[in-house]
C-alpha cells in the first residue's frame, strides 16, 4: 500500500487544563454533585433534543461523560451546567448531545446484511442512479462498508451510486470524513479488501490506514438529526441503513422517525435495522423480510 498524510491527533485534551482546578469531591466520592433531580432533568433535556430515552439505570454513564463538559466550561454543578444550557445553551446543546450518543460501530458489522444489500444492487443495476442513506453513520466503518459492497457489486463503475451519510454527532462525521483508522479497526477484513480498499501509512504514519479516495467520492457526509420534521437527504431513495440507533427511542419516537422514512423511499426500496431492533408496531408502514430487512407495507 501507499503512503498518506494526515495531521497528528492533538495532545491533551479540553477536561485536562481544567483540572487543576476541582471542586469539593460531593459525599458519595464524586467530583461534582449529582442528584437524582439533575439526572432526571438530562434525561428530559436528551429526549426533547435528540429523541434518546435514557435508561434509569445509565446514572453513572451519564455523570462521566458529562463531569467532562463541567470541566470545561467552567461549572461547579450539574444544576449550574443545566441551568446555562436551557437559558442559552448555544453551541453547548451540539456538545451537551455529542456527550451521550453511544458511537460503537466497525467495519461490515452484522455482516448477513451485505449480501443482501448486494443482490438487491445487482437486481436495479446500472439502468438508473442508485442513492443511498446510511442515517447513523458514527465514526464511517458502516458508510465505507456500503461503499466498499457498492464497488464489488459495479467494479469501477460506480458513478451512478451517492451515499449520504448522516450522523447527530458532529466529531463523529468529522473522523467518518477524514478515513483514517489504526490498524486494529481493520484487522477483521480480508486481505483483498484490504489491498483494493485501503492505503497503509509508513514513517509516521505507521499503524493507520486511510479509505481510498474513490470510496471517500462516493459519501456526501452531513449532520441529521433523526427528529426534524424533514431530511436534508433527497429523494427517493433505493436503500436506508438505520442500525443500532432506533433502540435509544422509544415506540412513538421510532414510529414518527419511520413515517418520515417511508415516502423517501423508492417502491421497491429496502430498509436494514439492527439485530435487536423489531418495528411490528409500525406494521402499516413497513413489513419484515427477514434478518431484519424491511421493505414497504404498501409493496407486494
Amino acid at each position: 500500500m501507499s503512503t498518506f498524510d494526515f495531521k497528528k491527533p492533538l495532545a491533551g485534551g479540553i477536561g485536562a487544563a481544567a483540572s487543576s482546578a476541582l471542586p469539593g469531591r460531593d459525599p458519595g466520592g464524586r467530583e461534582f454533585s449529582f442528584s437524582a433531580n439533575d439526572f432526571e432533568r438530562v434525561r428530559k433535556l436528551i429526549y426533547q433534543h435528540a429523541g434518546i430515552s435514557l435508561s434509569p439505570v445509565k446514572q453513572d454513564m451519564v455523570y462521566s461523560r458529562l463531569a467532562r463538559r463541567l470541566r470545561a466550561t467552567g461549572k461547579t454543578s450539574f444544576a449550574d451546567y443545566l441551568d446555562a444550557l436551557e437559558r442559552n445553551g448555544g453551541d453547548e446543546w451540539e456538545r451537551f448531545v455529542n456527550s451521550l450518543t453511544t458511537n460503537l460501530t466497525s467495519f461490515f458489522r452484522e455482516p448477513h446484511h451485505f449480501p443482501i444489500f448486494a443482490e438487491h444492487l445487482q437486481k436495479i443495476g446500472t439502468r438508473r442512479p442508485i442513492r443511498i442513506w446510511c442515517s447513523a453513520a458514527s465514526t464511517g466503518e458502516e458508510p465505507y462498508s456500503i461503499a466498499i459492497t457498492v464497488a464489488e457489486t459495479f467494479g469501477s463503475n460506480t458513478s451512478h451510486v451517492s451515499i449520504i451519510a448522516s450522523d447527530l454527532d458532529t466529531n463523529v462525521l468529522e473522523t467518518a470524513r477524514k478515513g483514517i483508522y489504526p490498524l486494529e479497526r481493520v484487522e477483521k477484513l480480508s486481505p483483498e479488501r484490504l489491498r483494493r480498499f485501503f492505503l497503509r501509512g509508513t514513517g509516521s504514519q505507521e499503524g493507520y490506514v486511510s479509505v481510498r479516495p474513490e470510496l471517500k467520492a462516493m459519501i456526501q457526509f452531513q449532520r441529521v438529526n433523526l427528529l426534524d420534521s424533514s431530511y436534508a437527504v433527497k429523494a427517493p431513495l433505493d436503500v436506508i441503513f438505520c442500525r443500532n440507533v432506533m433502540i435509544y427511542f422509544d415506540k412513538p419516537t421510532q414510529y414518527k422517525i419511520l413515517a418520515r422514512f417511508a415516502p423517501m423511499l423508492q417502491p421497491d426500496g429496502l430498509m436494514f435495522a439492527g439485530h435487536s431492533e423489531s418495528f411490528l408496531h409500525a406494521a402499516d408502514l413497513f413489513r419484515s423480510l427477514g434478518k431484519t430487512v424491511y421493505a414497504l407495507a404498501r409493496s407486494r
